[in-house]
């Protein structure tokens, strides 16, 4: 369960964040680390990504929630051992569950154990069936192994909201014995539901109603303070997040900028940073962004090039969504969600950890939100 808090810092915020202990399966070795959670939607798993990036992890296996038995584990440091009889407390759908609902507590959101108890207070209310089915749903949505702590009754545990999710008549697989404060039970000795169970269980909500969620958040007048859609990682080499690979600057997407064609957002970026236009030429038509690179670094910077660049490729970033709507889409459905840029060689541009400045990140969400303005037709 997420339980311990953690925070790195970005661009100067400090981003919170929660833990908890996983197993990494590194070739036939396992490996005790710890699971971060935060609030921008960044999940580190012994690499950064997001909540798709943990998905294909837990897929693959990297992320491990079984555990084959003989097979060493080892927590770094500290000792090397083999597993004897293993038992597992919780699939790979719960733990993405848990770190959904994490990333919910952490930006003041209802989670899902939130919702089901909104569900739950709304049937209370309703009795009617369109509820029933409604809370069922909203309590099947809570990771399994949390589902006993919804109440916050060790006692009733989930019992009073299984009932109310169930029919009369309906049976369980076990027999859960649970006396309400009226004398009634939940289930008879053939764990079928009784219309007493369900008449206790709306008396249980009855005296302990709790507020929504939302009712005591606080709400910025403009808007949410938090970024709604997760985090999207444009990792550097070979592309973790397909669908959003083509936002990075050395994707393929040849732009043309003051009448000459270069083939990448690096090539013309390293390009209009030299006043020697032989040089320039050599950059334009470099095999590859890496060249083009490689042979302007080691040459010197137009005048002011440092005061300029961020503008330079803000127009350049602007350039190759006007040129290439197919980008633009994929930009701009990355919602309201951070970006964070990775790439080998810059703590201005790139995120690095907690250590870069993430510029590049920066100047994509402002062009995204450019082009928000431009779809709705907003203008000053």
């Amino acid at each position: 369960m997420m339980g311990n808090r953690t925070y790195r810092i970005v661009d100067g915020e400090r981003i919170d964040g929660v833990l908890r202990p996983i197993f990494i399966r590194n070739g036939s070795d396992y490996y005790l680390t710890d699971l971060k959670v935060f609030a921008d939607g960044a999940i580190f798993y012994w690499e950064w990504g997001d909540l798709d990036g943990l998905r294909a992890k837990l897929e693959a296996g990297w992320v491990a929630t079984t555990l084959e038995a003989g097979a060493w584990a080892s927590a770094h440091d500290l000792a090397r051992w083999r597993f004897g009889e293993v038992v597992t407390w919780i699939t790979a759908e719960e733990l993405l569950g848990e770190v959904v609902d994490a990333i919910d507590r952490l930006n003041g959101r209802p989670d899902s154990t939130d919702r089901c108890i909104t569900a739950a207070l709304r049937y209370v209310d309703s009795r009617t069936e369109t509820d029933r089915i409604a809370l069922r749903t909203a309590y099947e949505a809570i990771p399994t192994h949390h589902r006993i702590y919804a109440l916050g009754d060790m006692d009733a545990r989930d019992i009073p909201l299984r009932l109310l999710i169930s029919e009369v008549g309906e049976t369980w697989d076990e027999y859960v014995f649970f006396e309400f404060d009226d004398g009634s039970e939940g289930l008879n000795e053939d764990c079928v539901v009784t219309e007493e169970g369900r008449r206790g269980a709306f008396q249980y909500f009855a005296d302990r109603r709790r507020p929504h969620p939302a009712a005591t958040a606080q709400r910025e007048a403009d808007g949410p303070a938090e970024a709604q859609s997760p985090t999207v990682h444009l990792n550097y080499g070979r592309p973790m997040y397909p669908r959003a690979h083509g936002l990075r600057n050395d994707f393929p997407a040849p732009i043309k900028v003051a009448d000459a064609l270069y083939p990448t957002v690096e090539h013309a970026y390293w390009g209009l940073s030299t006043n020697d236009e032989s040089l320039r030429e050599r950059i334009r038509t470099a095999l590859s962004s890496e060249a083009a690179r490689d042979i302007a670094v080691g040459v010197e910077r137009r005048p002011h090039w440092s005061d300029v660049r961020l503008t330079v490729m803000a127009d350049l970033l602007r350039a190759k969504f006007g040129q290439h709507p197919d980008l633009a889409e994929v930009l701009l459905a990355t919602g309201d969600g951070r970006i964070h840029y990775c790439s080998a060689n810059s703590q201005f541009w790139d995120i690095r950890d907690s250590a870069g400045r993430n510029w590049m990140g920066r100047l994509l969400e402002l062009v995204r939100a450019e082009l928000v303005a431009d779809r709705i037709g907003f203008r000053l």
